[in-house]
């Protein structure tokens, strides 16, 4: 860590208040006005293991979780709900838009809270846990719809719950014949990749098709710690899935994404999504234009191997899903088509 602390800052702590990012030496004191006005918005939380690979503020590590005051500045296109999960939850926890799958989201908080996230209004500390009646809720829900064949745990971090009830969400949809296959989506092994013990690989154990999807934006994000719980869950028998955002400031290189789709193949991870940025509050700032990211993953042709290349996807406003973003769906400045050919018009594209 370069930057200047306080010599009483402890580095094993998370980052929470805007007297831990000030003691941290990530914002300056004269700035405690503007971390207040965030804090009363959206939650921060910075793990250890993350601080460690933050070699400043305005690194491509610390933007994506450091609070700036351009969050507070929010585009006539931005909204709490960016891609519609709202309007397609049929019981608290579950998502349902496409026919096969469904997501089941058992709490609301994570290891660390990106700046860019689309659920940055929903998720944080006090997002809690489904209680057992909701958790039940939407367990029925997946047992009495016969067509769901894949669950996808996500939320907040399902790799924040405890083991015993990480083991019984895992057991409960185990049991369910029609379910073929489960994924986690998390950020822990990269984030806190001490959280990752035995006891939760075990909670992991299942006789179904258990996948892992980690949401890792730079390589740097790829410290010793992190490939070596990667490492560890590989040994478990778990196919592990990259997904990243396409971020101004982060990755917004031929290099950058080059050497972040290599890492990931490296520790035995392929490359799935590469996400166009969901247009939630207060992220326009992190916004690259569909074009130059385009231009970017054609510049990576004949330079990484097919296994380091992910779809670049954008997700349709309105819960019309994710859009592989290729000359066949961009129709034209700020228009996009979906799979079933309606063109959308898209202020932020």
């Amino acid at each position: 860590m370069s930057f200047p602390v306080k010599p009483s800052f402890s580095r094993r702590k998370t980052l929470r208040t805007p007297d831990d990012l000030i003691a941290a030496g990530l914002v300056p004191p004269k700035q405690r006005e503007m971390l207040d006005a965030v804090a009363q918005h959206y939650a921060t939380a910075i793990p250890p293991a993350f601080l460690d690979v933050i070699t400043a503020p305005d690194d491509p590590i610390g933007v994506q979780v450091v609070p700036s005051a351009q969050e507070l500045e929010i585009a006539p296109e931005e909204r709490s709900d960016p891609i519609g999960d709202n309007a397609l939850s049929p019981v608290p926890g579950i998502v349902h838009r496409y026919a096969d799958r469904a997501l089941l989201k058992p709490l609301l908080i994570c290891p660390l809270y990106c700046r860019f996230c689309f659920r940055r209004e929903h998720v944080g500390p006090d997002g809690g846990v489904l209680d057992d009646a909701a958790l039940e809720q939407a367990l029925e829900w997946l047992r009495t719809h016969e067509q769901i064949r894949e669950v996808i745990l996500t939320g907040g971090d399902p790799l924040m719950l405890s083991p015993r009830r990480l083991g019984h969400i895992v057991a409960a949809l185990s049991a369910m014949p029609h379910v073929t296959t489960i994924r986690v989506h998390s950020r822990v092994p990269v984030a806190d990749p001490e959280r990752v013990t035995d006891a939760l690989l075990d909670a992991l154990e299942t006789d179904k098709a258990m996948w892992m999807a980690v949401h890792i934006n730079h390589a740097r994000e790829m410290s010793e710690p992190a490939r070596a719980c990667l490492k560890r869950i590989v040994r478990r028998g778990i196919p592990l899935l990259g997904q990243s955002v396409l971020l101004r400031g982060v990755n917004d290189s031929e290099q950058a994404l080059e050497d972040l789709f290599r890492a990931m193949v490296e520790t035995r991870m392929r490359p799935y999504y590469l996400h166009q940025l969901d247009p939630a509050p207060g992220t326009a700032h992190f916004h690259v234009p569909v074009e130059e990211g385009l231009r970017l993953l054609a510049g990576l042709r004949g330079r990484v191997t097919g296994l380091a290349w992910p779809l670049y996807v954008l997700d349709i406003p309105g819960g019309y899903g994710k859009v592989p973003l290729g000359p066949e769906y961009v129709q034209g400045p700020k228009q996009v088509k979906d799979p079933k050919g309606t063109t959308h018009k898209l202020d932020r594209l």
